[in-house]
Formats: C-alpha cells, sequence, structure tokens
C-alpha cells in the first residue's frame, strides 16, 4: 500500500510517500480501505514533536478516516466486509489501508459523502463534547468563538446553534466572516493578526464586548490563545467559562485575576483523553451527530481536498491559518 510517513522531526516537506505492506487486523480490530482523511492541528504539531503524544516512527499523520471494511480481527462483532464507516486512529490515516479498534468505529451510510464524513467525528465530536460536557452551554446564552471559520470554529457556530445559543464568531478576514455567517453565526468580529500592543490588546477586548453584548458572553470556546485570549476573556459575563481548545497562535498567559472578578471558569478540553475515558457517553455523542448531520443540521465543510501525494501541502495550508473549513486528503 501506499502511505505518505513522517522518518524524521520536521514539517510537511519532510513527509515521504512510500510502499509498504498491508497492515493487519489483530483482536477487536478492523482493516479500512481509506476512502479520505481528515487533517487536523494535531499532525501540523505531530510531525514537528510538538504534540502531548509522540508516536513512535516512522508514522502516517492523519488522525480521522473514513472508508471501507476490507478484513475482521478475531472477535469482532456487527461489522462485515464491505461496510463503510467512519473512525478516530489518531495517527495513520494518510495511507491506502489503516487499522483502527472496531469499538472505535462508526456505520457511515451509503448516501453519505465520505469527504464530508473525514471531517466529522473528531472536530464535531471535541466541539460536543467542549459545549454539552465541559462548557454546560445552554440554550438562550451567549458563545463567542475564537478561530470561527476553521474546522472545529464552524462546528462550534453550526452546534452552538444546534443547541439554542446566540454566536458571534471572531474571524480575521470579512471572507472568513461570511463563512462563519453561512453557518449559522448571528453576529461576527474582525481581528487582526498579532503580536500585538498594549493599546492593540485593549482595542481587541473593547471589540468583543461590544460583539458579545452587555451582560458578556456565557462562554468563549478558543481553538486559537496567543494575544487573543485574555481580551476574549474578558468578555466573559458572570459566571462565565472559558474553553481552551488548542493554542494555533502560541499557548497564553492569563491573569488569574481575571477568573475571580467574574467568578469566572477556566476549563480544558482534550476529547480524546475523556472518550478512552467514557466511551459509552463518546458514543452517544456520535451518534447525535451522524443524526443532525442526516437531518441537516449540522453539515461538515470541506474546504480544500489534496491527494495522498500531496498530504503535506493540506497540513501546510492548515499550518498556514488560512484554512475555511476543513483540509481533506483524498485516499481512494
Amino acid at each position: 500500500m501506499k502511505a505518505l510517513i513522517s522518518r524524521r522531526v520536521g514539517g510537511p516537506a519532510t513527509l515521504e510517500l512510500v510502499d509498504l505492506d498491508d497492515p493487519v487486523p489483530g483482536s477487536g480490530q478492523l482493516l479500512v480501505r481509506v476512502l479520505a482523511c481528515g487533517v487536523n492541528y494535531p499532525d501540523v504539531l505531530m510531525i514537528e514533536d510538538r504534540y502531548q503524544s509522540k508516536p513512535p516512527r516512522p508514522f502516517s499523520p492523519g488522525g480521522e478516516v473514513s472508508g471501507v471494511v476490507e478484513a475482521i480481527g478475531e472477535g469482532v462483532e456487527g461489522w462485515a466486509i464491505g461496510d463503510r464507516l467512519v473512525a478516530v486512529p489518531g495517527v495513520g490515516g494518510m495511507a491506502e489501508k489503516v487499522v483502527v479498534l472496531a469499538t472505535e468505529a462508526f456505520p457511515l451510510a451509503t448516501d453519505r459523502d465520505p469527504y464530508e464524513a473525514a471531517g466529522l467525528v473528531l472536530t464535531y465530536a471535541t466541539t460536543l463534547h467542549a459545549l454539552a460536557d465541559r462548557g454546560q452551554l445552554r440554550s438562550g446564552e451567549t458563545m463567542l468563538v475564537l478561530g470561527a471559520a476553521g474546522g472545529v470554529g464552524l462546528a462550534a457556530i453550526e452546534l452552538g446553534k444546534a443547541m439554542g445559543a446566540t454566536v458571534v464568531a471572531a474571524v480575521s478576514d470579512d471572507q472568513k466572516a461570511a463563512a462563519a455567517v453561512a453557518a449559522g453565526a448571528d453576529r461576527t468580529v474582525t481581528y487582526g493578526r498579532g503580536p500585538f500592543s498594549i493599546d492593540d490588546l485593549k482595542a481587541l477586548g473593547k471589540q468583543f464586548k461590544e460583539a458579545v453584548g452587555k451582560a458578556g458572553a456565557d462562554v468563549v470556546y478558543d481553538p486559537v490563545g496567543g494575544d487573543y485570549c485574555e481580551p476574549a476573556f474578558r468578555s466573559l459575563g458572570w459566571g462565565g467559562r472559558y474553553l481552551v481548545i488548542g493554542f494555533a497562535a502560541g499557548i497564553p498567559k492569563l491573569p488569574l485575576n481575571l477568573t475571580l472578578l467574574r467568578s469566572s471558569d477556566v476549563r480544558g478540553v482534550i476529547w480524546g483523553a475523556w472518550a478512552m475515558r467514557n466511551p459509552q457517553a463518546n458514543r452517544a455523542h456520535v451518534e447525535q451527530l451522524l443524526a443532525w448531520w442526516r437531518d441537516g443540521r449540522i453539515k461538515p465543510k470541506v474546504g480544500a481536498t489534496w491527494s495522498l501525494h500531496d498530504g503535506g501541502k493540506a497540513i501546510e495550508w492548515l499550518a498556514s491559518r488560512q484554512a475555511i473549513g476543513k483540509a481533506v486528503v483524498s485516499v481512494s
């Protein structure tokens, strides 16, 4: 099989397309012929050894896939050869075939687009866990979403609206603002690119406060971090919840006195570890997402696709912070 692999630490240009033996499914596993692979920010970090988990090299990046069952390991029930599925293997998705745990795979209906499917589970399940379990978002509340035109940002808009919230989308340009509105955002706010001066930070904080309204935001969803964190945190209202999703702009430092002044919380979101500890709750979330997708309440936006040979360019596009929607690699 063909696979795009990381042999050494570095950026997307270090990835190599090679021929490997087909993997063999072990007990409780499925061998999947990959149709499409979703690209996520952990892929950017993983090949540079900057992610919290470091798979042994060589490995293929790509944490979520859509595909077709080709072989079934011992002890697996409920699956047949030829079944379509979505799964989150964590790594290995940028290859023609990958082995996944049967318990972590979900049936994919024949009428569902495999490219959209490859951008569904990791992005939306992370966001649903963030909003429902960590943010406790309630109908009628207001949520500010940073990086709102990226994969997780658009998911946050759609899920926030599905849960009855007013959603304010923060983006870096007019094109991204249009994408956020198309996803259902009630209002948008456009910010500049950091690093920011003290005056810039004050102006950004004022923008966020004006966008969310006098009562402040109930929830801030932040996959960006960096200089945007403190101004966004200052937009929280009393009892607000600040959800830490990721650090596309760097790891911020937040003055903790702000949490006291607003009786507010900073809540970390690490979906993968939560899903391992709570598999039944995670399965219920994913089944809810698949139902919402089927009913048209959510629709993963595929921003651009690349061939397996050019999978590194998909990672590069995501790292550039120019992405609108999901980067997907077409495998077969």
